[in-house]
This record gives structure tokens, C-alpha cells and sequence, in this order.
């Protein structure tokens, strides 16, 4: 009997360990999917945020970059993903439009939004040598010569191509040349492949100090602080258009609340701290950018609106 008695006890404590080891969280290593090539503002921010996480959390979190098809391939790679919380993505504005189409796999219902990270005012940019000196001159070479001027974009059905759709709708015609790997499209302006790039000026920052890009057009209700004070805005040439980039922390959907609440309290923190301070100027982005996960899923609801509301424009102009 008293063998019995032990044995049982030995079960009950391994049971007990198995489901205090079920409990913990992370569990292993947290997969962080950049579905975008290196080098742009999403894979920056994937980088900053996995080494927050592996410092806050105790856990390996590495980054993988999945590029192609505006972000999908990455989303449907997490979405495959048990929903477990051990797999993670970064979500820009491009993908987010590219959700809501009818035919996308994946859809905003799969996600979870953690966290809001980033948002910037988009723009237009040239080579710092290039022939335009205003946005006057594109418009003026645009209307000129229509369909001859390109544009480096993220590629189809993104907020890059639809702000490109209103402003034909306009008469100021553009073309939009996709790329998946950010290098590419800066190469492509850089290299003279394509007339102007759409872009925030986050991402380019390097090439800005170096004055080998400079912007010509920022889609904003009002002028910029320094040191873009001196370009102009779409709101000055009555553009409804803004489209702001924007880029969030997501999980799968029907992940445990519990893990949804470790992963977003962990991001709260980095937001509190003087690294995403720090991260956000080096990025020029808004200094009050995040939005937690409370409020995150309406913002991005708002977000995805604006971008089918110009659409609209676009195709009722």
C-alpha cells in the first residue's frame, strides 16, 4: 500500500509539472515573420522588436523574412502556424488593404493585432539629381507625357498603388513598377529605373542624409516639421489622399488570452521605454505612434476604410 501510495503521489507531481510546463509562456523560441525582404522599415522594426521580446520575455525569438505577393506568403506562413502565441508577424498598411479582397486566403479575422508600432506620413521621393525640382514639375512632365513617368511601388492592390490610382484619377498619371524587397525599389530610383519612389522617409533616412534621395511630395493634411518644412503637401493641391504607413505586432487568432496579454504587455512596456523613443525618431514616425491592443483592431479598421474610401475616389473621379 505504501508503494502505491508513492507512486500515485509521483504521478500527481508529474502531472503537475507537465501542466505548470503547459502554462509557461514562451514555451520555446518565438518565431517573428517579416513577410517583406530586408532592408525596409518592416524588417527594422521586426529586428528592434524581436530583441526587446527575447530580452523581456527569457525566449530566442528569431527573425525570418518571408517576402512576396504584398505580404501574404508571410501571413499565410503564420497563419499555418499553430495559435499557440510561439509564432508572430509584422503587419504593414500594404498587406492589411491586400486582407480585405475576396480572393486573399487570409483575412483580418485570422489576426490578432498585439500592438500598433509605427506610423508615418508616406511620400514621394526623387534622386537627388533628378530633373524635378517641385511636385509642380511631376505634374507638369505627368500630364505632359502621361503614363511615361514610374513610380517604385510595394506592388499591386497596396496603399502605394491606390494613392497612384487617385492621383490619374486627378490627370497626374503614374505608373507603379512592384517590388517585394525594399532594397530593390531603392536601387530602382537610385539606378534611374524608375522616376520616383513611394516610400516614408523612415526608411530612407541614410539615403536622405546623403542627399542621394529627397522627397517632393508628402501626403499630409499640413506641412512637415523640420527638416522637411520646405516640401510640399497633398492637401495644398486638394488631394484627399493621405494613407499613412503604418505597421502592428499580430498573432493568430484564437490564440489563448493570456499569451495575447504576455505578448501586448511586453510590447506596452518597449513603448515606455527609451529604445522606442529612441526607435521612433531614428524612423522620423509620429512620437505618439503606438496604439496597444485595446484599441489597435479599431484603429486598423480605420485604416483599411481610408484606403477603400480613396479607391472610391479614384474610380469616381
Amino acid at each position: 500500500m505504501r508503494r502505491l501510495v508513492q507512486l500515485l503521489a509521483a504521478g500527481a507531481l508529474a502531472l503537475a509539472g507537465a501542466a505548470a510546463a503547459q502554462e509557461r509562456f514562451p514555451a520555446r523560441s518565438i518565431e517573428m515573420i517579416v513577410p517583406w525582404g530586408p532592408g525596409g522599415g518592416a524588417d527594422v522594426l521586426g529586428r528592434v522588436i524581436a530583441k526587446w521580446l527575447e530580452a523581456d520575455l527569457k525566449a530566442s525569438v528569431p527573425v525570418v523574412n518571408v517576402a512576396g505577393a504584398t505580404g501574404l506568403i508571410g501571413m499565410g506562413r503564420m497563419v499555418a502556424a499553430p495559435n499557440d502565441g510561439h509564432t508572430i508577424a509584422v503587419l504593414t498598411g500594404d498587406t492589411a488593404l491586400m486582407l480585405t479582397k475576396p480572393a486573399t486566403p487570409v483575412k483580418m479575422a485570422d489576426l490578432a493585432v498585439l500592438g500598433v508600432m509605427v506610423r508615418q506620413p508616406s511620400g514621394l521621393f526623387v534622386r537627388g539629381d533628378s530633373r524635378f525640382r517641385t511636385w509642380d514639375d511631376v505634374v507638369a512632365e505627368a500630364r505632359a507625357k502621361p503614363g511615361t513617368l514610374t513610380v517604385g511601388t510595394t506592388g499591386p492592390n497596396s496603399p502605394d498603388e491606390a494613392t497612384l490610382d487617385y492621383l490619374a484619377a486627378k490627370g497626374v498619371r503614374l505608373v507603379s513598377i512592384g517590388y517585394t524587397k525594399p532594397g530593390e525599389r531603392y536601387t530602382a530610383v537610385l539606378g534611374g529605373h524608375v522616376e520616383l519612389l513611394y516610400e516614408q522617409a523612415g526608411d530612407v533616412r541614410s539615403h536622405l542624409e546623403a542627399k542621394t534621395l529627397r522627397p517632393i511630395l508628402f501626403f499630409a493634411t499640413e506641412r512637415l516639421a523640420p527638416p522637411f518644412q520646405d516640401v510640399a503637401v497633398s492637401a495644398e493641391f486638394n488631394y484627399e489622399v493621405l494613407l499613412p504607413q503604418f505597421r502592428a505586432i499580430v498573432t493568430r487568432a484564437g490564440t489563448d488570452p493570456k499569451r495575447l496579454a504576455a505578448l501586448s504587455e511586453s510590447l506596452e512596456r518597449f513603448a515606455a521605454s527609451p529604445q522606442y523613443a529612441t526607435y521612433l525618431r531614428d524612423q522620423l514616425a509620429l512620437a505618439d505612434s503606438f496604439i496597444p491592443a485595446k484599441s489597435a483592431q479599431a484603429f486598423l479598421q480605420q485604416e483599411i476604410d481610408a484606403m477603400q474610401r480613396v479607391l472610391t475616389l479614384a474610380q469616381q473621379k
